[in-house]
């Protein structure tokens, strides 16, 4: 029976089930990869999120779920397809047609799936936060001088330890932030985040 999965026919299947059980892997030993950003910037609570919502990924669940879905559900239906095509015609199809119609078939099925995983687990809403929930914390700039105009790129994490990365510039005209440096964020225009150097005895107390 699992021969089968090895021929032409079935091997896109057999190549997609096998990613679908690494990426479960990597969801279960929790190393955080679950929450990447889609989109350039952080989940907002409240925005719609148009095509995404409809697709699943609106911010409830996280993009490697949903892909794990999108992966199971391709490997059923691109199977169901050629054990049909092999009952009504005595053979599987060309793997490039089956692929073709596990794709719609799958795309379409996991659409039901993923939106029902995200009313089914509501934990996942739990590291879904605002980009003001970053204010007031700390973060590392980790390439680049931010500098006013020159924003770099920093690493902050969050409450629920989850890592965001942030386009940084100084509060102050006049400040500079080294990379490797720490820094405090104390407001956001955008995407953008406007911070403190981590070097003044007064912001240790925050």
């Amino acid at each position: 029976m699992f021969a089968i999965f090895l021929t032409p026919a079935y091997a896109p299947f057999a190549i997609a089930f096998v990613v679908m059980i690494g990426i479960g892997l990597i969801e279960a030993i929790g190393l955080g990869l679950g929450h990447l950003d889609l989109d350039g910037d952080l989940a907002m609570d409240g925005e719609s999120g148009g095509v995404l919502d409809w697709l699943g990924l609106g911010g409830e669940l996280p993009v490697l779920i949903w892909l794990t879905s999108l992966l199971g559900c391709f490997t059923l239906v691109g199977i169901a397809v050629q054990q049909v095509a092999t009952t009504l015609l005595g053979m599987p199809l060309h793997w490039s047609l089956a692929v073709g119609g596990a794709v719609v078939g799958g795309g379409l099925l996991n659409i039901l799936a993923a939106n029902g995983l995200a009313r089914l687990m509501p934990g996942f809403e739990t590291t879904v936060i605002s980009s003001t929930d970053l204010l007031r914390r700390r973060g590392t700039i980790l390439e680049g001088t931010a500098q006013r105009g020159q924003p770099a790129r920093a690493k902050v994490i969050d409450h629920h330890g989850q890592a965001h990365f942030v386009m940084v510039e100084p509060h102050h005209d006049t400040d500079s932030i080294a990379q490797g440096e720490i820094a405090l964020l104390v407001r956001r225009e955008g995407a953008l985040f406007y911070a403190l150097p981590d070097t003044d005895a007064l912001l240790h107390a925050i």
